[in-house]
């Protein structure tokens, strides 16, 4: 059963990255999703950047679906669903570093105002840089990355996590980003005794695992995650490697 909602604040994040906030007064949990349609597109499954009364979802314009809700102006009606999935535990660990990676920065925020925990946020360049005001506000510390050193630290996610990781001895990393960065910040963790909370990505088509699109494994990433934990990932033969597409044929993670 899904919901009207209508748009009632719309926020510039970046060149490509808006932010549409609404009015729902669903309980959701940081690290849970919605599925949102309007018409024109397909439904698709959008993070929660906020989780209060005022939600949102954050969206990076990649493609026709995406255009379309970038589209939305004060007031437009969009149709949504949920929330689904389990979202972060943020009860495990007090000695937390949160990790966002391009538009998987939105998924973090509502961690890092529940927590105020240290925080890394990356992208490509300064230009692709999403939230961090805000994630300013909320977080101890606020560190940021970029591939090309255009912002703060010159390299990538992990590496900036390594060194903040040797300096704070942090027990629990809780990320979100694109899966070759989740990839290899899960080995950092294996390697350095750390326990994390990934939050996937996969195309799903239900968000009530139903549809065997999202499938990693025997795992549902719409039902059983999308935030998933380390012993889980350890599992997991497709992380980092392989996932399905829109016609659930697998393919490789380039």
């Amino acid at each position: 059963m899904s919901d009207s909602v209508r748009i009632v604040g719309i926020l510039d994040n970046a060149h490509d990255t808006k932010t549409f906030e609404f009015q729902w007064d669903e309980k959701a949990s940081p690290g849970q999703f919605i599925m949102v349609w309007v018409p024109g597109m397909e439904e698709i499954p959008m993070s929660l950047s906020k989780t209060d009364r005022i939600k949102s979802i954050t969206v990076k314009k990649i493609g026709k679906d995406t255009q379309k809700l970038h589209e939305l102006s004060l007031g437009d009606p969009i149709r949504i669903r949920g929330p689904y999935g389990k979202g972060f535990d943020l009860r495990k660990s007090k000695n937390m570093l949160l990790v966002g990676g391009g538009v998987g920065t939105a998924a973090i925020i509502p961690a890092v105002k529940e927590t105020g925990a240290d925080t890394i946020i990356a992208a490509r360049t300064d230009r692709d840089i999403i939230m961090d005001e805000v994630a300013g506000r909320y977080a101890k510390n606020l560190w940021i990355a970029t591939d090309d050193g255009s912002r703060g630290f010159h390299g990538n996610a992990v590496q900036l996590m390594r060194e903040k990781a040797s300096e704070n001895k942090y027990e629990m990393v809780l990320a979100c980003g694109p899966e070759i960065m989740q990839y290899h910040l899960y080995n950092a963790c294996v390697e350095l005794g750390m326990d994390c909370q990934l939050s996937l990505e996969r195309h799903m088509k239900c968000g009530a695992g139903v549809c065997g699109c999202c499938v990693m494994d025997d795992l549902r990433v719409c039902k059983d995650g999308p935030v998933l934990t380390k012993e889980q990932i350890s599992k997991i033969k497709d992380f980092g490697v392989s996932k399905r597409d829109e016609c659930g044929r697998i393919v490789k993670l380039g």
